[in-house]
């Protein structure tokens, strides 16, 4: 097997963030760790900062299949991605190289987004369409191929069992445990009258199923649409299909540090 040692370092370019990347590279480097600057080179893969530079560090390096990932905090707040502190590198190392059963591998699952049948996208977090312009939206919700509802309304979130703490929890979705493969939909502002109807609640569909949004292309808008923290403008815009994807995101989870002790120190 492969020593897990080659690490690349995420953060961002403002010259903080390029400050606690120096910082953090001079503190791993005192252990069994080789440094790289190209993330191809590297089995680990570290984001510094909060979950927003975990996000992006999983895009920007292309949701690497056989590297970990890990999110390193720089402040005391907690997030739901980081488990590491910028000044703890031994607990890292630790983590890392453990043999026994004091951490362990987690997988993440992913949406998969196609966007006219041609534009494949993955998330992490989650996906949302909302429309660019001051104005409702209209679109039918398929699921497997069958329609399902006409949605009208601000718009539309997809998320990952992860994400479901985020975006999609202000919307009164449900928390959902990441080790259940599916994920959810939840609806922003739909409209629910005489005239529009759509059903109300979050739904969580299962990993087999497929979720298509058919836009109408009478309304005089295009949407706005999220792939987890980074928005994605596409004018011509006919279909999309959400399904979750066979992929998914590996991370060392600390036990004492599980997601459910997240949730609890977080919101209650």
């Amino acid at each position: 097997m492969e020593k897990r040692n080659k690490i690349y370092f995420f953060a961002n370019r403002q010259p903080s963030g390029l400050n606690l990347k120096s910082q953090m590279e001079a503190l791993i480097s005192k252990y069994d760790f080789v440094v790289t600057e190209n993330a191809n080179d590297a089995n680990i893969i570290a984001s510094i900062g909060g979950d927003g530079e975990f996000l992006q560090a999983v895009r920007k390096t292309k949701f690497r299949q056989d590297a970990i990932y890990v999110g390193i905090a720089t402040d005391d707040k907690k997030h739901f991605y980081t488990d590491f502190h910028i000044d703890d590198a031994k607990l890292l190392y630790k983590a890392l190289n453990s043999e026994d059963d004091t951490i362990e591998v987690r997988k993440y699952p992913l949406l998969e987004v196609n966007i006219n049948k041609e534009m494949r996208y993955l998330c992490l977090n989650d996906f949302s369409i909302k429309s660019s312009i001051i104005k409702s939206m209209s679109m039918d919700v398929y699921i497997d191929d069958d329609k399902f509802e006409s949605f009208r309304g601000d718009g539309l979130l997809i998320s990952t069992p992860t994400g479901s703490t985020g975006y999609s929890k202000s919307l009164d979705g449900a928390i959902i445990d990441p080790l259940t493969r599916c994920f959810q939909m939840t609806e922003i502002a739909s409209f629910n009258n005489n005239n529009y109807r759509t059903i109300g609640n979050a739904i969580i569909l299962n990993e087999e199923r497929k979720l298509s949004l058919v836009l109408d292309k009478m309304e005089d808008y295009y949407p706005i649409m999220g792939l987890d923290n980074e928005a994605l403008s596409i004018q011509n815009t006919d279909t999309i299909d959400v399904t979750l994807s066979k992929n998914i995101i590996k991370t060392v989870k600390v036990k004492e540090n599980s997601f459910w002790d997240k949730v609890e120190r977080t919101f209650l």
